[in-house]
């Protein structure tokens, strides 16, 4: 929409919310999870995004953890451009955390549901 950025970036977590939503102009808007090492408290990314295709990626990402690519769009009037200034515009799905460098932690597969069992015949 907006050629012009104050800065671009790329920020990974794990998406919690993302819901379109606003009064007269809707926009899609959503918050990942960055956790940097386990145990600590974890910060809050908000991002507005304004592409359906780029809102489907995200959809689909929900659970997972994702690479967002942003631009920061500095000076825009009203909300009707986003409630936030982090414009994502490509999402990736990230099979590795690093720690530090050379020190990578792999996501592990999600859980597979337990498979119901049949109560042993009474005797």
């Amino acid at each position: 929409m907006l050629a012009w950025s104050y800065s671009s970036g790329e920020r990974a977590g794990w998406v919690q919310k993302f819901s379109k939503k606003g009064w007269l102009c809707k926009t899609w808007e959503g918050e990942i999870a960055l956790v940097t090492m386990p145990g600590t408290a974890q910060e809050k990314f908000l991002f507005t995004v304004w592409d359906d295709e780029v809102a489907k990626q995200v959809n689909a990402a929900m659970g997972k953890r994702v690479s967002l690519h942003y631009d920061e769009k500095v000076g825009l009037p009203g909300t009707c451009f986003g409630e936030t200034r982090h414009w994502v515009s490509g999402v990736k799905t990230v099979e590795d955390i690093p720690l530090a460098p050379g020190i990578v932690v792999p996501v592990p597969p999600p859980a597979a549901a337990p498979q119901p069992q049949t109560a042993p015949a009474p005797k």
